[in-house]
């Protein structure tokens, strides 16, 4: 076959466009798979972020720790030590430090200036493994969570370690129904009240790095949101809501207010997420609510020299009860007092007393109460007092992890007159399921009413059911005391059992109870793992 001059031009043309078309979408395709590559690991290094501007914002540093961050195999990022304070009764310098993350981290704490022998990681029911070579310990987190690090079992110096979730919301700058507080100081210009003062429907956005010396009120207003980052230092209170709606807070960190983190007064429709919490002075709550209904706490950390959360009803400009209130995921540590305390303050003048109920407790990590004045301990109180009635309270998924000085809990109908001007009415319907204390050392566990009148009530809706064999697990003394002659779940120490007459309703009882019978002079418990039986004193 022959071909023609042109005919091979032709061909020679055409081959050269192919091969440079060819050429052309091989390097598109390069490109393409490049920027897929570069958007990939942009994507993985997204879901780790640290947050340098902390070192420009003059809070204090803490030089007993240096912690790095990374993504498995990336590279290591420092983080800022923040320096907090812990402990009213000696304050303590303590560190925190904070990221965000959205996929497996890999996180390194080395131990400044001491040889380390041993170390812990909790809350231990977190299960993080860690490596130990010298005076440093490795470990990956495989989710947000947050945790106490532990050298040589010291908890006063400690590292406050924060993994957050990642922020699904962020803003640059201010604009339309968006307070923007950016790295950096800001101080009110509200003195000598020092606070900063949120309208309804407004986005208080604290931007990573941002400090913010100030409380922030929202007071008489609706749709309000306090989120990101940033840190409230050193105000006289950190976040106060009254008479308002429709409140969130979420990711933000309180370091050391006067006084309370958070205050709730006459206010419904709250949560608060993601809340980081400091303090160490008199009066220094964590989230404390007084007549507020419908809220939700949800996975925060609070380390409190005073009660972490307290609810009650009236005090000072609200009245009409409490309610509708959950606690759940969370960290709690009380440096003195509570951990959860329920049912003080209420309205003494009320002739039939106000209600405060519905309230849960749901997979709650205590990792101390160290509390030595009598009167006030208990990692778990309801404590009801001012003609209060507590009603249908659960405790469910509580692990206790020490008790320096305190209790595990107390459920009391009281009269404190340092703080009440009226004994409790009555305290109904509490439930305590699976409760875990790994401590030593606690007094015991209380349940105590008032009178025959103002008690502690016992409840069943089971009519009819049948002993499962626990005689002879107790002895009783001619005083009425129940010794317990072995190991039962929550109880390791003796209880107080009080009664009156035959006719004389019982008025302190035993807790992880889920069914209960009264049947003459026995007093028959049942749960799921047991049963007990106690003789009224005659």
């Amino acid at each position: 076959m022959k071909f023609s001059v042109s005919t091979i031009k032709w061909f020679g043309y055409y081959k050269r466009i192919f091969v440079y078309k060819t050429m052309e979408l091989m390097r598109h395709m390069f490109r393409l798979a490049v920027a897929i590559l570069l958007a990939f690991a942009a994507g993985v290094q997204a879901q780790l972020v640290t947050y340098p501007e902390g070192l420009a914002t003059g809070m204090p540093h803490n030089d007993d720790y240096t912690v790095r961050v990374r993504v498995p195999g990336g590279e290591w990022k420092d983080l800022f030590e923040y320096n907090v304070q812990v402990d009213m009764d000696k304050v303590q310098n303590a560190s925190m430090v904070q990221f965000d993350m959205g996929s497996p981290v890999e996180v390194m704490v080395k131990k400044n200036n001491e040889t380390v022998r041993e170390a812990a990681i909790r809350p231990l029911n977190n299960n993080v493994a860690y490596k130990q070579l010298q005076n440093t310990v490795f470990f990956t987190l495989d989710k947000p969570q947050y945790l106490s690090v532990e050298f040589n079992g010291d908890r006063l110096h400690n590292l406050h370690l924060f993994a957050n979730p990642l922020e699904t919301e962020k803003y640059g700058q201010e604009e339309k129904g968006v307070m923007y507080f950016g790295p950096g100081v800001h101080r009110p210009k509200d003195l000598p009240n020092n606070q900063i003062r949120i309208p309804s429907n407004t986005t208080v956005y604290l931007a990573p790095g941002a400090v913010v010396k100030a409380k922030l009120l929202v007071d008489k207003a609706e749709n309000v949101r306090i989120i990101g980052r940033g840190i409230l230092d050193h105000s006289i209170r950190g976040i106060e809501i009254t008479d308002s709606k429709n409140v969130l807070i979420d990711g933000i960190t309180v370091v050391n207010p006067d006084h309370y983190t958070v205050f709730g007064g006459g206010s419904s429709d709250i949560t608060i997420r993601n809340l980081k919490s400091f303090s160490c002075k008199g009066w220094s709550d964590g989230i404390d609510m007084m007549c507020c209904r419908s809220v939700m706490v949800d996975n925060v950390f609070m380390r409190n020299s005073d009660d972490c959360i307290a609810l009650y009803n009236h005090r000072w400009n609200w009245w009409g009860g409490s309610g509708d209130i959950t606690v759940q995921n969370s960290v709690l540590w009380a440096d003195i007092a509570h951990p959860i305390n329920i049912g003080g303050h209420g309205d003494p003048d009320s002739p039939t007393g106000e209600v405060i109920g519905n309230l849960v407790f749901r997979n709650i990590d205590i990792l101390e109460q160290d509390e030595d004045d009598v009167p006030y301990q208990g990692c778990m109180a309801v404590v009801c007092g001012d003609r209060n009635h507590v009603r249908n309270v659960l405790f469910e998924d509580i692990r206790v992890e020490s008790i320096q000085e305190g209790r595990l809990f107390c459920v009391k109908v009281n009269f404190n007159p340092k703080y009440d001007k009226q004994p409790g009415n009555s305290i109904d319907g509490i439930t305590f399921r699976n409760i875990t204390y790994t401590g030593v050392g606690e007094n015991p566990p209380l349940i105590q009413g008032f009178d025959k009148e103002r008690k502690v009530k016992l409840d069943s809706d089971v009519q009819d059911v049948l002993p499962v064999g626990a005689v002879g697990r107790y002895k009783i003394s001619h005083s009425g005391k129940i010794y317990l002659q072995s190991h039962l779940p929550l109880l390791t120490q003796d209880l107080a059992y009080v009664c009156g007459d035959k006719r004389a309703a019982v008025y302190r009882f035993i807790s992880k109870v889920q069914q209960c019978k009264l049947d003459g002079d026995k007093l028959m418990f049942y749960s799921s793992d047991d049963s007990l039986i106690f003789y009224r004193k005659k």
